[in-house]
């Protein structure tokens, strides 16, 4: 029997990104598409309560000779995946792949994605899971009006570290592969293995004078200390050698460190 390969996102069952995925991986196993039904960019792995959670549309992709099955959820990222794993796929994924992700996320900026919050989530069901971001302006992120984007460099690396992770997958502590592509990467751009920046990339700018009682929604912009950025990290990939920041993430937040003294006495 093939490999199953779930592909899901957080821009919606609708996102062209989606079917690039897909596209990507069609050759590799038997593919199945669970996304939101809407656009769920910044959920992260949330699981908001809403009345119409769970409630499933199906319908399917032709992707070349091969019909894919589609289903859209009412719910977050996360809550797709788990409705994948527990209910719509006929065996467990060997593979998991979020995205493609209309803007990147890179350094702290991960925290809020949906499209690492999905990884996530399938990793949670030992899965192991690629999440997959492509470059777009800002105002494109939070958009169900979708542009039309140049896929084939995220294609190539989709089917690319897919096939590798099919064949080994990496022990623990790895959990989600997290890839980013500029805006101009092609199949010939360097990638380069990189670690998750401890700055933020999107940034929250400060409101000026406003009404409190009316609504406001923060504005985003890009933003990053030259002087303290790491040049490992994938953000100074991305940003200064535009080259393709590959980036093995994993669960433990935890902190090594001796302190307080746990040998102290009170």
């Amino acid at each position: 029997m093939k490999n199953l390969i779930l592909v899901t996102n957080d821009d919606g069952i609708d996102s062209p990104g989606l079917r690039a995925a897909a596209e990507a991986v069609i050759e590799l196993g038997d593919v199945i598409c669970v996304a939101p039904q809407t656009q769920q960019t910044s959920m992260s792995r949330a699981f908001p309560k809403d009345p119409r959670n769970g409630i499933i549309s199906a319908q399917s992709f032709r992707i070349g000779d091969a019909l894919v099955p589609a289903y859209g959820v009412h719910g977050s990222p996360a809550l797709a995946v788990s409705h994948a794993v527990l209910e719509l796929c006929d065996r467990k994924p060997a593979l998991c792949i979020s995205g493609i992700n209309y803007g990147e996320n890179l350094g702290l900026s991960v925290f809020t994605s949906g499209t690492i919050g999905a990884a996530f989530e399938a990793d949670s069901y030992d899965i192991p899971a690629i999440a997959v971001s492509r470059e777009a302006p800002i105002s494109q992120h939070h958009s169900s009006e979708f542009s039309a984007l140049d896929w084939a460099a995220s294609k190539h690396f989709i089917s690319k570290f897919a096939a590798e992770l099919l064949a080994k997958r990496p022990p623990p502590p790895f959990a989600v592969l997290n890839i980013n592509l500029p805006h101009d990467a092609t199949p010939s751009t360097p990638f380069e293995v990189t670690r998750q920046s401890r700055q933020n990339h999107f940034v929250l700018a400060r409101p000026s004078k406003r009404i409190f009682a009316e609504p406001y929604r923060l504005r985003v912009e890009v933003k990053t200390d030259t002087a303290t950025l790491e040049e490992d990290s994938d953000i100074a990939c991305f940003c200064h050698r535009h080259h393709i920041s590959v980036t093995p993430l994993t669960w433990n937040l935890s902190c090594q460190l001796d302190w307080p003294d746990s040998t102290s006495k009170r």
